[in-house]
């Protein structure tokens, strides 16, 4: 029976032509795996499925998720990330044939197939933060929690992003926090009450990897491949229940407040009620991001 694998122009530029077609005919793709997005059964006999290839500075790892899930593409991501991820893999699909010296990851390790690790952490577990992607006088870090968000008597799965210092605009001297007005010319959009979803936001992503956050993606500046807005020091571990969420809309609301105006909170519901807080208060923006770089 012939294998319904995609593998996108993306990705077979990064592989080489030999090794696409070696997984379009089966030589190399998994006969099952586990989704890279969902972390559900998948097999490329029945259902279509994509290749999705991450790569590092220096390893590249292929994957495979349902069609449904995520297309198939190119996803790039810090090394540190792709070894974590790595380091949690369970079986191997077969060694593909080795790519052009000249490719970017020519003395990579083989590709690999990802594999489900631990289960998920209740919610709330505890933020993971990173440097943030703007000079600020203190060096403010990102703070950010997932959580389910109740919007129109739909659930939606959510990202919370909170500054730990106020963050000053790139050259800016001053005391001032420009935190909302820097993310409101990206295309975020100010909210005053959390009664309808937000419109997507084409360019920005979040990357879902073996079932865990590993980072929220922004369009390069210079062009090329996404890059990173904030990333996780460990792959946070979300819910089942975001997770089904995530997959069942195909994206994540972020929202964003500047600092002081959210903290942490223990319960779901207590988050939602410091978000409508925040939104009250014309402190939050927010917008839909779609799943690793729709």
């Amino acid at each position: 029976m012939p294998r319904m694998l995609d593998v996108s122009n993306e990705v077979r530029a990064e592989i080489g032509d030999e090794e696409a077609d070696r997984l379009l005919a089966g030589d190399s793709a998994p006969g099952g795996y586990d989704c890279t997005s969902c972390r559900t059964p998948g097999d490329p006999e029945q259902e279509r499925t994509s290749t999705v290839l991450f790569v590092g500075d220096e390893t590249a790892v292929l994957a495979f998720a349902h069609s449904t899930c995520l297309p198939s593409q190119v996803v790039q991501v810090t090394e540190e990330q792709l070894q974590s991820a790595a380091r949690s893999i369970s079986g191997y699909a077969t060694a593909p044939a080795a790519p052009p010296q000249d490719a970017p990851y020519a003395q990579a390790a083989p590709y690999a197939q990802y594999a489900e690790t631990a289960p998920a952490a209740p919610y709330q577990a505890a933020p993971h933060q990173s440097a943030a992607p703007y000079a600020v006088p203190e060096q403010a870090v990102l703070g950010v929690t997932s959580g389910l968000v109740l919007i129109a008597g739909e659930l939606h799965p959510a990202l919370v992003v909170e500054p730990t210092a106020p963050v000053a605009r790139p050259g800016s001297l001053g005391p001032g926090d420009d935190f909302l007005p820097l993310l409101i010319e990206q295309g975020f959009m100010p909210v005053t009450e959390l009664s309808t979803a937000p419109a997507v936001l084409h360019g920005w992503s979040v990357l879902l990897a073996v079932g865990q956050l590993h980072a929220v993606l922004q369009p390069n500046p210079n062009g090329g491949q996404p890059v990173a807005w904030w990333q996780a020091h460990q792959p946070l571990q979300v819910t089942e229940g975001w997770r089904a969420a995530a997959n069942k809309h195909q994206q994540v609301l972020l929202f964003a407040a500047p600092v002081g105006s959210i903290g942490r909170q223990p319960r779901e519901d207590l988050l939602r009620d410091a978000l409508d807080r925040a939104a009250a208060n014309g402190r939050l923006v927010t917008a839909a991001l779609p799943l690793a770089g729709l």
